[in-house]
């Protein structure tokens, strides 16, 4: 019951943003002129990239046309925080505008970082990773299951548990993805690597522009040969049979525990008293 609370406050969230554009000049949401410089950013903004051409493609035409939708601000005693839009609100400042129209709404701290997902995520402006963490935060945030996140941002459940997993890449498979050296389809083959695997097959996508279905048979053969030497361990460990009986009078008579299988022998000592015994038994 408490996830489906939750997820109907996420869902109304959803269109809270739209519901402002659309009643733009109600007493509701108050359009109004506002200084640059008087707007600071929404420290909850998950997206930390921007594609500089898109953004003076973007200046050049705010420049000429001005600006055809307003950002979304929440005020405080410092002066206004942004909630929706920053891609705007920095266009506007290349294109050196003086000020912006902006809705006013009411907003609190978890409404601005849940906004912040919200809107990137509709926008689809958001690189993979970022797009990863945004989701985790918003299952994190809400309590909610996969379906529950899929059926309320409208994206299939596969896709929310694809691009979530992305987060246990390694650090230079991440960046490589955000760099796009590496497509999502490459990257999400990745995960069942280890870190040094992941880097050796990041190096062949890139070098040699290996496609995805080149890339799926290239991890296909490792898991395989992984899976072949794991055998061989396992048949090699289990072949030999070794002799520990002196070993386990030894440790039983200094009341040592211990445990013997496949080979290998771990034991533990209770105080360094037993530690010196034991060794002195060997002098």
């Amino acid at each position: 019951m408490k996830s489906q609370k939750l997820g109907r406050g996420l869902d109304a969230l959803l269109g809270e943003i739209d519901e402002a554009y659309e009643n733009e000049g109600t007493q509701r949401d108050e359009v109004l002129e506002i200084p640059l410089q008087e707007i600071r950013p929404n420290p909850f903004q998950p997206r930390k990239s921007f594609n500089e051409a898109s953004l003076q493609e973007l200046a050049t035409s705010i420049k000429k046309d001005g600006l055809l939708q307003p950002i979304v601000v929440t005020e405080d005693i410092d002066g206004y925080i942004l909630i929706a839009g920053e891609r705007r609100f920095r266009a506007s400042k290349l294109a050196k505008m003086k000020t912006i129209r902006a809705i006013l709404l009411q907003s609190d701290e978890s409404k601005m970082r849940q906004f912040a997902l919200i809107e990137n995520i509709q926008r689809e402006e958001l690189n993979a990773i970022e797009l990863a963490e945004a989701y985790n935060e918003l299952l994190k945030l809400h309590k909610i299951t996969h379906e529950e996140l899929s059926v309320m941002i409208h994206k299939s459940r596969t896709h929310i548990t694809n691009t979530v997993r992305l987060l246990q890449l390694s650090t230079i498979a991440k960046e490589a993805l955000i760099e796009e050296k590496i497509s999502a389809g490459h990257a999400k083959m990745l995960v069942v690597l280890d870190e040094k695997q992941q880097q050796m097959v990041v190096n062949s996508i890139i070098g040699q522009k290996l496609s995805v279905r080149d890339t799926e048979n290239m991890i296909k053969k490792i898991r395989e040969q992984n899976q072949t030497r794991e055998s061989i361990e396992k048949q090699t460990l289990g072949a030999k049979k070794y002799d520990f009986s002196k070993m386990k009078d030894i440790f039983d008579r200094f009341h040592i525990e211990y445990k013997i299988k496949n080979n290998r022998v771990t034991f533990s000592f209770d105080s360094q008293n037993e530690i010196e015994a034991f060794i002195s038994h060997f002098h």
